[in-house]
């Protein structure tokens, strides 16, 4: 189980940094990312990425050196969270392709369109990223490594900066139908009925 554990803190102190910064350079400069074209933005922004990333595991030993071992009641929860994010993703994945989880919608020139107003997307408008948010914990818990809880924390605060970057896209591609759609559907916590 320690190895286990280890394993997991290791994923979340590597991955977690990497696809953030991976975000992070592609929502700001997405006109230019869709000018270069989804090859060359792929290519640069997944080289800056697996440098952040590599820079990370190098550091694994620094990073992990504390550990807590293991808390049966967090690793509980855990489960249950991740079983939570397991059924959450399968509904999500009846709406979302391939190409669209990874990105790709936001480097292709903008067409009109309309925005996922259906299914889990009537509830939250962010669902994916709840989703991460909860399995991500639900990971962090199970391997209770402090490290691990800092990559949680900054996965919060860096995805909350991608969403709101992604949503000023989203005005700017759709416009009133998801000014409205955001009026109606918060963005993560879903409201009682």
């Amino acid at each position: 189980m320690d190895t286990l554990r280890y394993l997991i803190a290791v994923l979340l102190v590597t991955a977690i940094p990497a696809a953030i910064a991976f975000w992070l350079l592609i929502h700001p400069f997405v006109r230019f990312w869709r000018r270069a074209g989804i090859g060359i933005a792929y290519t640069a922004v997944g080289a800056v990425t697996s440098v952040v990333m590599a820079g990370m595991f190098l550091s694994r030993s620094r990073l992990l050196a504390v550990d807590w071992g293991i808390w049966r009641p967090g690793a509980a929860i855990g489960i249950v969270l991740l079983t939570v994010a397991g059924v959450m993703l399968q509904k999500l994945r009846k709406q979302l392709k391939v190409r669209t989880l990874v990105g790709i919608p936001e480097l292709e020139p903008a067409e009109g369109g309309a925005p996922l107003t259906d299914g889990i997307y009537a509830r939250v408008r962010h669902p994916r990223y709840l989703q991460m948010t909860i399995a991500l914990t639900g990971y962090a818990l199970i391997a209770n490594y402090p490290a691990a809880y800092a990559a949680l924390l900054f996965w919060c605060g860096g995805i909350y900066a991608v969403v709101l970057l992604e949503e000023r896209e989203l005005v700017a591609r759709f416009g009133a139908a998801y000014t409205e759609y955001c009026r109606r559907v918060p963005r993560f916590v879903p409201r009682r009925r």
